[in-house]
């Protein structure tokens, strides 16, 4: 799959020390099986010229406290919490100067944040979704990015999960319904 680096971006989903190292809060071996598959692929991106963009889960300690319905504590425990170790990218993908860093306080990157019109400004369309976990913030990212006319290509090599059939059953669905699917060794930049 040949990728043309001015309209490509890589999306590094939440690869966050509580999510993959041993010490987080929602540590999955999974997630941290795959930080150095996703460094090897962003660092081709970085040499090709194409965007690379990471995105952060963080929460402040109050988000749910007069949630309605929607409550990721409820569901996870108390994670990434704004400001704390657990929030930071791990250290084995520094971001560069010229990579996007977008916050985000739910599971869909694009939600409330400058993710779309970033990509927009730069006429980004191709999108290479990897990180950490595959059926939640992958997922949503993924089919966020779908229903606002990116094309959205999954890495299954570079995702995080913390069972496989998560996994297995996330690719199956973004093919299924709004993606494609890619391992990390059959994407090239034009510039490779």
């Amino acid at each position: 799959m040949n990728l043309e680096p001015a309209r490509t971006a890589v999306v590094v989903v939440d690869m966050q020390n509580g999510f993959c190292h041993p010490d987080g809060s929602l540590y999955a071996p999974g997630s941290e099986a795959v930080v150095e598959p996703i460094r090897e692929l962003v660092g081709r991106a970085h040499e090709a010229g194409a965007r690379v963009v990471y995105t952060r889960d963080v929460h402040p300690p109050e988000q749910f406290d007069d949630a309605y319905y929607y409550d990721e504590f409820d569901q996870w425990g108390e994670h990434v919490l704004e400001g704390s170790w657990d929030a930071e990218i791990v250290d084995e993908l520094p971001a560069t100067d010229a990579d996007l860093v977008v916050e985000k306080h739910t599971y869909d990157a694009f939600h409330r944040t400058e993710l779309e019109g970033w990509l927009n400004a730069r006429g980004i369309d191709d999108l290479v979704i990897c990180g950490t976990l595959a059926n939640v913030c992958v997922l949503h990212t993924g089919g966020s990015a779908a229903l606002r006319d990116f094309r959205p290509i999954m890495v299954e090599d570079c995702i995080g999960s913390i069972e496989d059939d998560h996994r297995e059953y996330a690719l199956e669905h973004a093919e299924w319904l709004f993606g494609e699917v890619a391992r990390s060794d059959d994407l090239a930049f034009a510039a490779e």
